[in-house]
Order: C-alpha cells, then structure tokens, then sequence
C-alpha cells in the first residue's frame, strides 16, 4: 500500500500560523478581517482560492499581492506556529512498519512543506514531500496526485489518500486513488461524504484505529 498524506489539517494543525498570516495579509491591504472561524474554513485549499474569497475578488494582482504578504509573515514566522496532532507519529510508525510507503502531497508549496515536516520531527517517515510551487503549478490536488503517480510510478489502485478536505477526496477520486477522510481536521463529514470519501475515520482524534482500512 502507498498512503499519500495531506499536511494541513492531517498530518499537522496549522490553525494558529495560518490564520495570524491571513490577517497580516488582509491588514495589509486594508481590508477588514472576518471572525478566525470564517478564516480557518481557508485551512486546506489552495492559498490563491482562499483570500479570492476572502477578498470577494477574481483580480490575479490583489489575490497576489495578498498571497505574497502572507508569504513574509509565514515564511519567517507562521508556518512553525504549528503543531502535530496527537496519535499521528504511532500511526506513521505502524503504518511504515506495516511495509506502507508514504508521500505528503500537499497543495502547500514544497519548500515550505519540507521545511514543516524536518521541523517536526515527521522526515523519517515518508519517502517524499510533494507539493506545489510557488507560482502556484500544482496546487490543485488533481494536477498534485497526477504529479506523486508518474513520478513515483505508484499504481493507483494500491495507492490512498488521506486528508481533511474535499480537495484532497476529489483529487483521489479522478485518479481512482482510494479517498480516505480524517474528522480532525478542517473538513466536516458532510464535505467529506458528499466529495466521495469512501472511507472516513470515525472519531475527532488520531488513533491506530483510524488507519485500520488501510491496512486490510
């Protein structure tokens, strides 16, 4: 099996850093922020997406100049503001001890993402980091998984993907990876059923027991 994992609200909480750069961002610009609730719903999808509606804008130069405002704050301080959830280096361990190979595909670029994940302690785990670049090339996660397939040459049909949002079930899905949704995250059930998880972890914490499909 080959278990591809999303970061942001997977592997790792990024609630805190994220949405801080979020309001640096939209400060910046002068616009006013939304509650932190309406601002973590902007954890997982691709950063350009989030302040399009943030902003109630289309226009590439305001959504990129928001995007490279929240760059400053998170590259040398937010993406740290982070922690790993509770449950996730037991179930890695297992997982790799179990002959899984692992991949974080994340719509995040890779050279934040790897920076995120040797911070963490989570490198050993996982045979690669993918992510997207910084003119935002593969942020979507169908382009994303397509990308992890050819490169790695992993055949889909013994290939997951685990993550919170529907992005990351849709992405699966199109490729004929097995969708698989975790609650802790920033998705709902709800958004996870109706992108088609076929599999969703049925508890709020990170257990073992969550990884069970996975394994049979």
């Amino acid at each position: 099996m080959n278990v591809l994992f999303d970061l942001d609200g997977t592997l790792t909480d990024p609630r805190e850093g994220i949405v801080a750069c979020l309001k640096y961002a939209l400060l910046g610009l002068g616009h006013n922020c939304p509650s932190e609730l309406d601002l973590a719903r902007c954890i997982g999808p691709p950063l350009q997406e989030g302040f399009a509606v943030l902003l109630h804008s289309t226009d590439p130069k305001q959504i990129n100049a928001a995007v490279e405002l929240y760059r400053q704050r998170f590259s040398s301080k937010g993406m740290l503001e982070n922690s790993v959830y509770p449950g996730i280096h037991s179930a890695l361990t297992t997982l790799q001890a179990r002959g899984a190979l692992l991949f974080v595909t994340t719509s995040k670029p890779r050279v934040f993402a790897e920076r995120i994940v040797e911070h963490f302690g989570l490198m050993e785990y996982f045979c690669a980091i993918y992510g997207s670049e910084l003119d935002g090339t593969r942020s979507d996660k169908v382009d994303l998984v397509a990308h992890v397939l050819k490169a790695e040459w992993l055949s889909p049909h013994s290939t997951a993907m685990v993550g919170d949002r529907a992005h990351d079930i849709v992405g699966a899905k199109v490729h004929g990876v097995f969708p698989f949704g975790v609650l802790w995250g920033y998705g709902s059930y709800d958004e996870l059923i109706a992108a088609g998880a076929t599999t969703s972890a049925s508890n709020r914490r990170c257990s073992m027991r969550s990884y069970y499909p996975l394994l049979s």
